[in-house]
């Protein structure tokens, strides 16, 4: 049966299903007196099917684990609650007719009918070569004539508001962006399209209430939109987006796909609804006073620094850098929008004469720390800090990275502490406000690494997040074109929403970033539950990406090997960058070397709440709802807080069912068939580290010590 009338069963109908394809499961259940007999025959009958296939021994195992799970009892980490696995009980409810609930989906059932089915051999083939290129190739990107196009008459449309704008402002005129008394239209119209190429235009003519929104979409929205926008607005939820990144919409109603960017920029009802009560899904990041957050690290009163490794630690400036370009739909942080910790209030967000000595003892942190060597400056966002600023924070890590090389010179072997390794510059102005990478900031980054190579530090990343093919537009290949040209590395991490999940999609986002130069680090499932449904994509589809269409992109480890070398010849202290050939064209040399349509370097995880990044788990139960119920282990490959080995198992439900997402694609466009492998992947497994992302070996031997570290008895 076709998966999108699968999905439209009634329980009559799917019951009917169930009788004419596994019918020795319906006898099984009308032949027990309790669930507790129907277990018992559960149990003996995966061995009567004798199907020796993969499919079917792998389904046999399925099986027996939600067997063996049913009727316990687990903690489920992200919301800190206990729960009950009733996934059998539920079947034979089912199949009984003595399911009390009958307004329940049929999502459950569905998802248990294709694990029979495979227990039987069924065997969906895994898509051709072809198949995964035709769908990558339906994928525009903003480098394509035919979205430039669209997007120039975005753009005109837009300066003529923005002078329209400028005109009406009723606060306090812009002191750089104003138009001198008697200019007429045109003269207007020609200074608005050179401040278009000012970042901190953007910033000043950004887009904050429902109505402006909608003029600058060419009063396209839907009458349901903007009600639900203006809920959002009453809430006091923020809307924040600047007309550049606006004008990446397309509001033709024809031509190419934009909900990428469109699931990024509007609120979804569950998201509005969910406001004001959202959870911090990254426990670590609650501090408190004195006392170690969630995976035990004790912190520097405030909000400053964000913990869960032993190598790296997160600094989140007391300046504009706290503040966004925009703010994304999916925000990991959408909790400190909630508590107003995070805004766009940018004046309020101004360094203060404090911010100096606050940093002095910030750095002192990282400085007298045993084991840190990576520092990831973000926000917010890095790079909507003043150059000045920006300048000033990096000169004060640099400083701390050379008194914690002199401090080591006088320490004995095995005693010595971590030096500085790497410096990374979280900012999705690269593909936000491309114009923020200007020549001044380009000279700021090529100045620190020159003297920060000299005293040891090894990476140089900004640290990036493209979401679409569709945000690469020419302004942000000349972006990060000269980032490159300042000697450091850009990779990119996607959050993998329902739009970002349609096949080919992330190939094509990999292949046109690859071909700028830009590295791929991680894949991020959507965290939290409630607030995101509707941008979540299950874990199971994460994996059928991985092993049927990134695949393509993987390298040998010989390849690998290459390509490290490559890129490794980037991370040096070279002063002269114009003599070494840009990465760019390396990358794509290598591609058409090794016949790689794009480098799959990053990988598929889910960030833990206060343990980390995995995608190692098991499917153990389905909820009534028929979601999943996973058992997660951490990533074994990297070091983690000694807090992680007292957690025991890690149990996640998520937040939608297969059958769910599977509509959703539907309506979007996509056909269900093509995913109907989706259902086979109850298994994950986290993927290996390209060489790039490990830390560089040091050439002495450091503490085993582990500092500012508490974990309770």
């Amino acid at each position: 049966m076709k998966q999108k009338k699968m999905l439209a069963l009634t329980f009559s109908q799917l019951k009917q299903i169930y009788n004419q394809e596994i019918p020795e499961v319906v006898e099984m259940a009308d032949k027990s007196s309790s669930v507790e007999e129907f277990k018992l025959k559960m149990q003996r009958f995966p061995e009567t099917c004798r199907m020796e296939n993969k499919t079917a021994k792998e389904a046999r195992e399925q099986i027996r684990l939600l067997l063996h799970y049913d009727g316990q009892d687990v903690h489920e980490l992200s919301t800190g609650q206990d729960m009950s696995i009733q996934t059998i009980r539920l079947l034979y409810e089912f199949l009984t007719g003595t399911l009390e609930n009958m307004e329940l989906p049929t999502d459950l059932f569905i998802e248990l009918f294709q694990m029979f089915k495979r227990l039987k051999g069924d065997v969906i083939p895994l898509p051709s070569p072809q198949r995964i290129k035709n769908r990558n190739d339906r994928w525009e990107t903003g480098l394509d004539e035919e979205v430039r196009e669209v997007r120039d008459e975005n753009k005109e449309r837009m300066l003529h508001l923005l002078i329209q704008k400028i005109e009406n402002r009723k606060s306090k005129p812009s002191a750089r962006f104003h138009f001198e008394e008697g200019m007429n239209y045109e003269e207007k119209y020609r200074l608005v399209s050179e401040w278009w190429n000012d970042f901190r235009f953007h910033l000043a003519m950004a887009v904050k209430s429902p109505g402006e929104l909608n003029r600058f979409l060419g009063n396209s929205l839907s009458s349901e939109t903007m009600y639900l926008l203006y809920r959002a607005r009453k809430k006091g939820m923020p809307f924040f987006a600047t007309p550049y990144y606006l004008s990446l919409l397309n509001v033709t109603g024809y031509g190419y796909n934009d909900e990428a960017i469109r699931s990024y920029i509007l609120y979804s009802p569950r998201l509005v609804e969910t406001y004001g009560n959202i959870r911090a899904w990254e426990k670590e990041d609650i501090v408190e006073a004195e006392k170690p957050n969630a995976a035990g690290w004790l912190l520097p009163d405030g909000h400053n620094i964000h913990r869960r490794y032993p190598e790296v630690a997160i600094l989140i400036p007391d300046t504009m850098g706290r503040a966004c370009g925009g703010l994304c739909a999916s925000c990991q942080r959408m909790y400190d929008f909630q508590s107003e910790r995070l805004n766009f209030e940018f004046e309020t967000l101004r360094p203060k004469e404090s911010w100096e000595r606050k940093l002095r003892r910030l750095m002192t942190y990282f400085e007298e720390d045993t084991q840190l060597r990576d520092i990831l400056i973000t926000g917010g966002d890095a790079l909507m800090s003043q150059n000045k600023t920006l300048q000033h924070i990096l000169d004060a890590v640099y400083r701390m990275a050379v008194r914690k090389q002199k401090a080591n010179l006088d320490r004995p072997e095995g005693e010595k502490y971590a030096e500085l390794q790497r410096v990374r510059l979280g900012s999705r102005l690269p593909a936000y406000l491309p114009m923020r990478i200007n020549d001044e900031l380009v000279e700021i980054l090529r100045e620190f690494k020159e003297k920060a190579s000299a005293a040891g530090v090894k990476q140089f990343i900004i640290q990036t997040h493209f979401q679409t093919p569709l945000e690469v537009t020419p302004e942000a290949k000349e972006a990060i074109r000269k980032i490159l040209s300042a000697g450091w590395i850009i990779t990119n991490q996607l959050v993998y929403t329902v739009a970002a999940s349609r096949r080919g999609h992330t190939t094509r986002l990999r292949q046109v970033l690859n071909s700028l130069g830009v590295m791929c680090y991680y894949t991020f499932s959507v965290k939290g539950f409630n607030e995101n449904y509707a941008v979540f994509a299950p874990n199971s589809r994460s994996m059928q990406e991985q092993q049927e269409e990134k695949t393509y992109g993987r390298m040998t480890p010989e390849q690998a090997e290459e390509l490290y070398k490559i890129l490794e010849t980037k991370t040096g202290a070279e002063k002269d960058t114009k003599e070494k050939e840009e990465v760019a064209k390396q990358l794509r040399r290598f591609m058409r070397k090794h016949h790689l349509p794009f480098l799959a370097t990053d990988r598929s995880v889910l960030n833990l709440p206060a343990i980390g990044k995995s995608m190692t788990f098991q499917l153990v139960g389905l909820t009534e709802e028929g979601k999943r119920i996973l058992c997660f282990e951490h990533d074994g490959t990297r070091r983690h807080s000694p807090i992680i080995d007292r957690m025991g198992q890690i149990y996640i439900v998520e937040n939608k069912s297969l059958a769910a997402y599977l509509r959703q694609l539907a309506k979007m466009g996509e056909d269900p068939e093509d995913y109907a492998s989706i259902w086979s992947y109850t298994k994950g497994e986290t993927e290996p580290r390209f060489s790039l992302y490990e830390y560089p070996d040091f050439p002495f031997h450091i503490t085993d010590k582990m500092s500012n570290l508490s974990i309770k008895d």
